[in-house]
């Protein structure tokens, strides 16, 4: 009881302008972040200033996953944090992609803890993700195969079974542990994958919407405005619009 009193006196002592959080900015392979109820970012290093495309930490203070990541990755994000918040739970070294756009094939570690007022009121989250090495678990290792390969190959055919022999694992083994890690099965993460692409397309190009929804995997049109209206949330011929405008 004593020591837990020394902790808070001298944390009590601190001067108002040390700012303890910029040690996080010496770690460039750790993403950090504070975020408060609102999900805006009250803190951020320079790795998570990388994600986020921003030169410093000032041009995030404020703004929200969805001001910097597709839709789809902002709102994961978001539901993680409320997560969070309203149990009061911490998530610990969960495995997911790297928060990159379009997808990536890197892995990232992530674990987010609530964060408590004086009077115990939960106020907001803070966080921080780093890159899984090679040199970690072989099943992270062998996850980090697996999405290589979606990356490399999204336009392609990719059954869920050649997957899980490049795992290692048995079919039902494999699809498990993908959905522990990404929350989607192996199919759902190759759409999005295939979406998350055609919307780079659609932005930064002029082709035609049939020829992009071919040259990321989709031979069927309808498919392809069905499954990108779902995860993006509108046509992808209203999507072009409101990026290039």
């Amino acid at each position: 009881m004593k020591k837990t009193l020394n902790r808070q006196a001298f944390f009590a002592r601190l001067a108002p302008g040390q700012e303890i959080l910029k040690l996080f900015d010496w770690l460039p392979d750790v993403s950090f972040f504070v975020k408060d109820r609102e999900g805006r970012f009250m803190a951020l290093n320079r790795r998570g200033c990388e994600y986020c495309g921003v030169l410093s930490e000032s041009e995030a203070i404020g703004k929200t996953d969805h001001d910097f990541f597709p839709k789809t990755r902002a709102d994961e994000y978001r539901e993680d944090d409320l997560q969070v918040m309203e149990s009061k739970e911490a998530i610990i070294n969960r495995i997911e992609s790297a928060p990159e756009e379009a997808g990536s094939p890197r892995l990232v570690t992530t674990s987010k803890i609530p964060l408590k007022d004086r009077r115990g009121r939960v106020i907001g989250v803070a966080g921080f993700s780093r890159q899984v090495e090679r040199m970690q678990s072989g099943s992270a290792d062998s996850l980090e195969k697996v999405m290589e390969y979606i990356h490399a190959h999204y336009r392609e055919d990719i059954p869920t079974g050649h997957l899980a022999e490049m795992a290692g694992l048995s079919a039902s083994h494999f699809e498990r542990r993908f959905r522990l890690a990404f929350g989607a099965s192996p199919r759902q993460y190759l759409i999005r994958v295939r979406v998350e692409n055609a919307a780079r397309w659609l932005r930064e190009t002029d082709e035609r919407v049939t020829t992009i929804a071919q040259s990321c995997g989709f031979y069927d049109h309808a498919h392809f405005s069905r499954s990108f209206q779902r995860i993006m949330k509108m046509s992808p011929t209203e999507y072009r619009k409101r990026k290039q405008s």
